[in-house]
Formats: structure tokens, C-alpha cells, sequence
């Protein structure tokens, strides 16, 4: 029978074990449901991008005409909302403009924009929006060949903390009427933009019985006086010939000036204050018997979209041929469903989106980066005859064949996100091809985001692959020597000297890398591939060399201190390559290697490149890799070596035959972790790479990753925006990405340790 005492020394250990099992059980549980939480949350801020677009009906109502009845016949000409949707806006053929509440149809106020008793209004045109929120440039056409220039603003004020929205209308020209065309001519179409106060406004004009072209540009100047503003107009003209002039469209920047008929037959023109107007490029937006119907200008007037009878919309944008001319192109194309006819186009005003209309009613959203269709719903029961998209794209306004209008509200937070998008190469404007990028800001408000995965993703590859490219070899060949050769005493010197340099921040490696290991590099290239390649065969010439020395003199060596020896040898050879990178960078490549590999061989060199990212992360990653490894290989069983050494296998069968399969599990184990904490670096590759999402697998680019982007621009991202969300989405590709890497690794290990385990 067992004592009392050692009853309860029995239960204290039983109940001892039940906690520590109980503790690892929990803490295993602890760290999957922490696991599980940090998907679960990157999934949740990740979802909105693919929430599909929602369009609601809000109200239909007759078109208002502000007051008399008779002007109630007066056509409409433009509709416009301002940026928080309080307030609407109808401009009218009897130049009146009308203030009416977009959810109700109520009239708030009418202003009469041309005056009364002028020539007859023959067209009418927008431009660029203002520094007002939702505020806009325009012009009526008249019938003598002048145009009244308007502008709308709108004036936010917070009396008693309610806000108030007071909308604006002047004359920025300084007078109601300009003359665009002098010979007094019907302006028949007519285009307007203008930047500011204080900036250059253009009108161009189609004049007469559209047989030619009319442009004015007026120029502010300083009084010398200082009293205020005077205008100098520059006057321009070009004639059709043969072409009509259905379509009219001068860009932001007030240069170019396009003009279609309604055969697809463009002409580009340069706008020019001294040479006037100029032809850069003639071509055919269709090409096979379809009718133009609509032209409009995407966001930032770069893109074209022609819409045509046969329901097809066609994307061009300037591309940079062979001799550097920028020429339109087409780039990509959209279509209605059946076929049906394009009869409108509006643009987004800050985004690539846009609506296209039929004689159906139906309005269909799309967006051209993504290059999908969003969404599609029937606006009306009659054919839509013109339609506006509110300044931040949540809302539509438009009016039917019968005059009715109709207020639509729209979600549709991110339209950029497609699977095109993020992973396939996208044409964007201005760039020659496409291509994976990722450029996710901008100065400009007309930039187009470039959310690319791809170029993060292929990044983070390249810099683990050099990493590892570095660090295997290094570690698996120290682990092995250090448990399977090395004296116990080395060992107990070697193992924690490796393993504290894990405990290095990686901050302060990336810090050495950027600032003094990459110019370093950069001014001893040829040093570094000379050590490269003197120091292996001087390692080997030494071994060859110490082997042939008389036995006496290497038992004075003790068994296992071998390596010791080589730390001389290491130095003095690399010393002596190092020494020798100067005289043969002059002799063999004129002083200067990176200048060599750019102009010779086409090899771009950035300072901050892969070769510094593999020899810092590599650095970094070698502890990792040779602790586990080495304790895998230490831990074989003893007598699995004497056994093999004892029926006759030599010290190099028994390591590579018994040793290294036994541990294969925790080796292989060791290059997985060490992989895993390649991908998921982030401070040495945000200090030593340059940052620069390029696709080049040399060594001698730089190159950037998921977690070095995350860190980068998270702080800078609004929240909730789409560039929030794809980096959210960019921290659940690298989750994903290191879980199915480790998940993998340890099935493989698994099957390793059943396949080896009865060794």
C-alpha cells in the first residue's frame, strides 16, 4: 500500500498535470479563436467591395417650370444637382434656369440667366465643375453669334447650426454677353470650359450651317492699376469641308477640341492662343456602318466614350505610338443588352464610372477601369431624353420623352474593384500597354486609382525568395554542422550566439541595410561578386590543404573545432576579394558596374534592391531557420547513429541517409516558419527596397510587398474608403497566402514524420 504522503504527492502531480493540460488545451484554444477573430474582422471590412450596386426609386414628377404657365413648353436643355442633394437645378430653352427640391419636385426659386429681348438661344453648353461644391461652369449659345457665359456656385452657411444652402449665379466673364463668333454667326453647338477667377475660359463654337468651327479664349490680365480684371480674347477658326459637326467637346485643359459627325468621323483639333485652331489627328470612331449617338468625356476629359445605334460604347483614350506622337486609340468597349441603341451618356465626375441610356428607359451603370457592367434598372416607361449624375454618383436625375423627371438614388460605394481590377493586367489612361499597377493616390481629384494585387503579391514572393535564397543554404548547412560535427563546448557557444541575433530588431536590420549596407553594395559591386566567387574555392583549397597536412598536426585540433579555422580563412579571403572589386570594376567595366549592367545589358540598378533585401531579411531569417533545424537534427536518437556507424556506414551515409530523414520533419518545418516570416517581414523591406510595386524578378530592382504597402498607406487611407478596404483586403491575401503555406507545410511534415518515424 502506498503512504499517505506519497497518496498525495500522487494527486498533487495527477491534478498538476490536469492544469498544465488543461492551461495548453485552453491556450491552444486562446490562439485559433484569435486566429479565427482576425479573419473574421478582415473579412468584415473586406466584404463591402463586392457588395453589389443598388439603385431606389425616389420620386417622379412633372418637369418644373418655375412660373407662367406659357413657359412651361420651354424645352429642357440640362439638368444638374448639387453635391448634397438639396437642391436641382433645370436650365431651359428660354434661358431661364429653374431651383427645385430633387426628392419633391417643389420649386425653390427661378432666375433668369439670359436677359429678356436678347437673340434667340441656339444652344447650350457645361464645363468643368467649380471650386463650389457641385459648382459649374456654363453657357447659353445665341443666335448673333455671341454666348452668355454663367456660372453657378453653391454657398454653404450653418445659421443656428442648421445647415443652409444658398445657391449663386454670376457672370465670372465680367459681362453678360462675350462674342465668340465676330462675324456674328448662330452658334449651332457650342463647348465651354474655364479653371477659375483668375484663369483662361474657352468657348468653342460650331457656327453658320455647320460649315465650320469658331473658337474664343479669354485671358484675364492684371490691371496695371490694380483695379480689377481686363480680358484679352484670342479668336480662332477652322473649317468642316465635307464634315458635320454633330458632336462638340473641348477638354478640361483647353487644348484639344474634338469633332464627330454622326458617322464616327472625329477630327482633333489643337486650341491655340496665337495659331488658333489646328488639326492633330483625323480617325473613325466606328467602323462598321453604326451611327454615333452619344460623346461624352469619362472623368478628368482624358477618355472618350462614343455610344453608338447598335448599343455598343467605345473607350479612347491618347496612347504614345512608335514615334511619339499621342494618338486615340481604342481601348475597350461596353454594350447595352439586345442591341439597343445608346441614346445618352453621362459621366461620374470623379470616377471612371458612368450611365448609358436607351429608348427603353433602362439605365445601366458601368465602370470602365473595372471594365464591367455594375447595374442595371428602368428609370422610366418612356425613353430617357436626358439624364445627370449627382457630383458624388449617389444619386441620378432624369427627365423621359414625356417630360416627367425621375430622382433615383444610388449605392455604389466601389465600383473600382473588379477580379480584372486586382489581379489581371488593365489598360489605363495614358500608359501605353496594359499592366499590373498599383498607384493608389494622386494630386489630382481626376486620377485613376490603380489597385493592382498582383505587383504587392509578386513583391512579396521576390523579396522571400532572395531571403531564402540566402538563408537556406546558410542555415540547414550551420545546422548540420553544429549538431551532427561540432565539439559540445563549440556548440554551447555557437547555438546562442545564432539564436540572440534573432532577438535584433528588424527595424534597426532594415535600418543598416538602407542606409549603409545598400550604398555600400552599390559602390563595391564588383567586391561582392568576387567574394562570391573566391570564397568557395578558397574554403575548399584550404580543406584540400589541411587534409594533405601530416596527421600529428591536425589531431592538435581537437575533434569538432575544425570550423574554427576557417573564421581566419573566411576573413582573409574575403578581405583579399573585397580588395580586389576596385581594380577589376576599372579594368573590366569602366570604374562603374551598375552603369555597366544598365547601359549593356538592359539591367536596371536601384541602390535599394533585392540583392539588400535577400542579404538583411536573410539575416534575419537564418536564426529561425537554423535553431529549429538544428534541435531537429540534435534530436535524433543516438543510437539510429551508432547502429548505422557500426554496420559500416561512413560518418557522411549516416548523416545524409539516417540523420537528415529522421529530422527531414523538422527540417522541412524550420524552412516553412522561416518562409512565413519572410512573407510577413515589413520593416526591412519598407527601409531597404525603394517601395516601387515594379514586376522585375532582378536582383537588381527593388520591389514592394503586401505588408510593406499595408504599412505604408494605411495611416494615410480615409477610412472606409475603397483604398482602406483594399489594403484590408491586401492584409487578408498575405493572412491567407501564410496560412496555406503553413498548412501545406505541415501536411508535408506530417507525411514526412509517418514516413520516417520508424527509422
Amino acid at each position: 500500500m502506498m503512504s499517505e504522503t506519497a497518496t498525495r504527492r500522487l494527486r498533487g502531480r495527477l491534478l498538476r498535470d490536469f492544469l498544465a493540460r488543461l492551461g495548453v488545451g485552453l491556450g491552444g484554444i486562446g490562439v485559433i479563436l484569435a486566429i479565427v477573430l482576425i479573419f473574421v474582422y478582415l473579412l468584415s471590412v473586406v466584404l463591402p467591395l463586392f457588395k453589389p450596386p443598388h439603385m431606389a426609386a425616389v420620386a417622379a414628377y412633372p418637369s418644373p417650370a418655375g412660373h407662367p404657365s406659357a413657359l412651361a413648353t420651354a424645352q429642357t436643355l440640362y439638368l444638374a444637382l448639387e453635391e448634397q442633394l438639396e437642391i436641382a437645378l433645370r436650365f431651359s430653352s428660354d434661358g431661364t434656369v429653374t431651383f427645385f427640391r430633387p426628392d419633391d419636385g417643389s420649386v425653390l426659386e427661378r432666375r433668369r440667366v439670359v436677359p429678356e429681348g436678347t437673340a434667340r438661344v441656339t444652344s447650350f453648353a457645361v464645363g468643368e465643375a467649380g471650386s463650389g461644391a457641385g459648382g459649374f461652369l456654363g453657357a447659353y449659345g445665341l443666335a448673333d453669334g455671341r454666348a452668355v457665359v454663367f456660372g453657378v456656385r453653391f454657398e454653404v452657411s450653418y445659421p443656428e447650426d442648421v445647415r443652409v444652402i444658398t445657391p449663386l449665379l454670376g457672370y465670372p466673364l465680367g459681362e453678360v454677353f462675350v462674342t465668340v463668333d465676330p462675324e456674328g454667326r448662330p452658334l449651332q453647338r457650342l463647348a465651354i470650359q474655364g479653371g477659375g477667377e483668375e484663369e483662361p475660359t474657352t468657348l468653342a463654337a460650331v457656327v453658320g450651317e455647320a460649315s465650320g468651327i469658331v473658337a474664343a479664349r479669354f485671358v484675364p490680365e492684371a490691371s496695371f492699376l490694380g483695379d480689377g480684371l481686363t480680358w484679352e480674347v484670342y479668336h480662332g477658326s477652322h473649317a468642316l469641308g465635307t464634315q458635320a459637326a454633330d458632336f462638340l467637346l473641348l477638354d478640361k485643359m483647353q487644348r484639344l477640341l474634338y469633332v464627330a459627325d454622326e458617322a464616327g468621323a472625329l477630327t482633333v483639333l489643337e486650341v491655340d492662343d496665337e495659331a488658333g485652331l489646328a488639326v492633330r489627328q483625323r480617325l473613325a470612331l466606328l467602323d462598321d456602318g453604326a451611327t454615333l449617338t452619344a460623346l461624352i468625356f469619362l472623368a478628368g476629359d482624358i477618355s472618350l466614350l462614343a455610344g453608338d445605334s447598335r448599343g455598343r460604347i467605345h473607350q479612347w483614350f491618347p496612347v504614345r505610338d512608335a514615334h511619339n506622337r499621342s494618338l486615340l486609340t481604342r481601348i475597350r468597349g461596353f454594350e447595352l443588352a439586345g442591341g439597343e441603341a445608346v441614346r445618352l451618356l453621362a459621366a461620374e465626375r470623379h470616377r471612371r464610372g458612368f450611365l448609358a441610356a436607351g429608348a427603353s428607359g433602362e439605365a445601366v451603370l458601368f465602370h470602365a477601369t473595372a471594365e464591367r457592367e455594375l447595374l442595371r434598372a428602368r428609370v422610366a416607361d418612356q425613353a430617357l431624353e436626358l439624364v445627370t449624375l449627382a457630383p458624388r454618383a449617389n444619386a441620378l436625375l432624369a427627365q423621359d420623352a414625356g417630360g416627367e423627371l425621375h430622382f433615383w438614388r444610388i449605392e455604389n460605394e466601389h465600383p473600382e474593384i473588379s477580379w480584372s481590377a486586382l489581379w489581371q493586367k488593365v489598360w489605363y489612361e495614358s500608359y501605353p500597354e496594359p499592366d499590373h499597377v498599383w498607384q493608389s493616390t494622386s494630386a489630382s481629384n481626376d486620377f485613376e486609382p490603380k489597385f493592382s494585387l498582383t505587383p504587392l503579391t509578386f513583391g512579396t514572393l521576390k523579396a522571400a525568395f532572395y531571403a531564402m535564397l540566402f538563408a537556406i543554404p546558410l542555415g540547414i548547412m550551420g545546422a548540420i554542422y553544429t549538431a551532427y560535427f561540432m565539439a559540445p563546448r563549440m556548440r554551447g557557444l555557437v547555438k546562442p550566439s545564432i539564436e540572440i541575433m534573432e532577438a535584433l530588431p528588424t527595424v534597426i536590420l532594415g535600418f543598416l541595410a538602407g542606409l549603409w549596407l545598400a550604398p555600400l553594395l552599390e559602390a563595391n559591386l564588383a567586391g561582392l561578386f568576387a567574394l562570391l566567387l573566391l570564397v568557395p574555392p578558397g574554403v575548399l583549397l584550404f580543406a584540400w590543404g589541411w587534409q594533405r597536412l601530416p596527421l600529428p598536426w591536425r589531431r592538435r585540433i581537437p575533434e569538432g573545432w575544425d570550423a574554427a579555422l576557417l573564421i581566419p580563412v573566411l576573413l582573409g579571403v574575403g578581405a583579399l576579394a573585397w580588395a580586389c572589386g576596385p581594380p577589376v570594376e576599372k579594368l573590366f567595366f569602366g570604374g562603374d558596374l551598375p552603369g555597366w549592367l544598365s547601359h549593356e545589358l538592359g539591367m536596371g540598378f536601384d541602390q535599394r534592391n533585392a540583392l539588400v533585401v535577400g542579404l538583411a531579411m536573410g539575416f534575419a531569417v537564418i536564426p529561425t531557420i537554423f535553431s529549429l533545424a538544428e534541435d531537429a537534427i540534435f534530436s535524433v536518437p543516438r543510437h539510429l547513429r551508432n547502429g548505422s556507424l557500426a554496420l559500416g556506414a561512413t560518418q557522411w551515409q549516416t548523416l545524409t541517409r539516417v540523420v537528415l530523414l529522421t529530422a527531414s520533419p523538422g527540417i522541412f518545418a524550420a524552412i516553412m516558419i522561416g518562409f512565413g516570416r519572410a512573407v510577413g517581414e515589413t520593416m526591412i523591406v519598407l527601409m531597404a527596397t525603394g517601395n516601387t510595386p515594379v514586376m522585375d524578378f532582378s536582383i537588381f530592382q527593388g520591389m514592394r510587398t503586401l505588408s510593406a504597402n499595408i504599412a505604408v498607406e494605411m495611416p494615410e487611407s480615409e477610412v472606409g474608403s475603397t483604398h482602406y478596404r483594399v489594403l484590408f483586403l491586401a492584409a487578408l491575401v498575405l493572412f491567407l497566402f501564410t496560412f496555406l503555406f503553413n498548412t501545406l507545410g505541415e501536411v508535408v511534415r506530417q507525411r514526412l514524420r509517418r514516413r520516417y518515424s520508424n527509422l
